[in-house]
């Protein structure tokens, strides 16, 4: 396994570890078996701030508007906040006084002010409330509000729609990782990748992460993988740090580096992790926003709207992708994801390809066929398959349990 379920929370300052001191990690599963994440930590430290007694506070000025405030003794016990009224000038004068007063002008109204809070009237009640007048200026229409926020969608912008499906097909060309990188490795194997991208699964569940950040993940492993020879002690590290980039990247509230370390069963330090996330930023040249088939089916489903099973299945199809290096690495995301949503609009609805999509993406049926194929056949060897995390996932009531869902036999091309 990738990592043992017993993992020491009191690893985490060992910064000076060499490497080697300790095991490598197996990248051999049983079948049937699947990783147990330990339990998360509470990374929350609060400090108790020290209070600073108002009577320790310095209190000077030179303005002659000001009121003096007296701190009193300093004492066991804070003394009592009081604000000592002074009186008119003209009356200080003649006492002697050489207090700071304020100018008789402002005085004169602030005694007004103090004494019209004494004969203040309550605000008179409103006996229905929801009786409201139209012609108050504070009136909102209410059925108004709720319609636009059932319309709006943040990844619907119909005036750059067209600019931004454009963009990403330019972009998946770019962030495109090779096809056959795994030949020249000369330490891992395909196996060993889909082992990897099964506990990054059980990883993006565990700490609930979104399904994109687990797609930006494989595309940095595969990205940084098709430049980097890595020993196969390293991999797990390779993937560690890609998941912590798309989670910075991704996720509103990523998770902590130690927690990456605790995952591992601090079998890479913390050190370490930071080293290969630098080493990956580098190879990638920065460039993090690369297109995903997550993306792709967002756009199709704006489109054409499907209904939430169909979405889910397409999604469930779409991770499935990233399971197998071969043959899913020769297939652009937005090709990928044109099958998945083929198949998943097939098999709940019994409709193929749709001619809208057709125009927008400029995929027929004909040229969709080898990944449709493909595709097709991971989905009826999915629950033979070694690593069963994708389907474990897509089992929950959340994604409508469409992992359970027969495929078809054949599908209609």
């Amino acid at each position: 396994m990738l990592m043992s379920s017993a993992a020491s929370s009191d690893q985490e300052n060992q910064e000076n570890v060499p490497p080697g001191t300790k095991g490598a990690p197996l990248l051999v599963a049983a079948p049937g078996t699947r990783t147990v994440l330990g339990l998360l930590r509470d990374n929350q430290h609060r400090l108790a701030q020290p209070q600073v007694p108002l009577c320790q506070i310095p209190w000077s000025t030179n303005d002659e508007n000001y009121v003096d405030i007296p701190v009193g003794k300093m004492g066991n016990k804070q003394p009592a906040f009081t604000i000592h009224m002074d009186e008119p000038e003209s009356t200080t004068k003649e006492k002697g006084a050489t207090k700071r007063t304020l100018p008789n002008k402002e005085y004169l109204a602030l005694e007004a002010a103090v004494a019209s809070m004494g004969s203040r009237k309550p605000l008179t009640p409103i006996e229905n409330p929801m009786d409201l007048g139209s012609g108050s200026p504070s009136i909102m229409d209410m059925s108004i509000v709720q319609d636009i926020e059932e319309r709006v969608n943040v990844n619907h912008v119909p005036d750059y729609i067209d600019d931004i499906f454009k963009y990403l097909k330019e972009m998946e060309v770019k962030c495109k990782p090779k096809v056959g990188y795994m030949k020249k490795q000369p330490d891992i194997t395909n196996n060993m990748r889909a082992i990897l991208v099964d506990w990054l699964v059980e990883v993006g569940e565990e700490y609930k992460l979104q399904n994109e950040t687990l797609h930006l993940a494989v595309n940095y492993i595969d990205r940084f993988l098709s430049s980097m020879s890595v020993l196969r002690g390293k991999l797990q590290l390779v993937g560690t740090a890609a998941m912590l980039l798309a989670s910075k990247f991704e996720e509103i509230y990523p998770p902590e580096v130690t927690e990456f370390v605790y995952i591992t069963d601090d079998t890479y330090t913390k050190k370490q992790v930071l080293r290969m996330e630098h080493l990956v930023l580098k190879v990638l040249s920065f460039d993090l926003a690369a297109p995903t088939i997550n993306q792709f089916l967002s756009q199709y489903f704006l489109h054409q709207p499907a209904c939430s099973q169909v979405e889910n299945l397409a999604t469930y199809l779409g991770e499935l992708s990233l399971i197998d290096a071969d043959p899913f690495l020769k297939y652009l995301p937005s090709v990928i994801a044109a099958a998945a949503f083929h198949i998943a609009n097939y098999t709940i609805t019994g409709r193929t390809w749709p001619e809208s999509l057709v125009k927008v993406t400029g995929y027929t049926i004909e040229s969709l066929q080898p990944c449709l194929m493909d595709l097709h056949q991971t989905y009826h060897r999915a629950a033979q398959h070694t690593q069963q995390s994708v389907r474990e996932k897509y089992k929950t009531l959340k994604y409508n349990a469409v992992s359970l869902i027969e495929p078809p036999e054949r599908l209609d091309l």
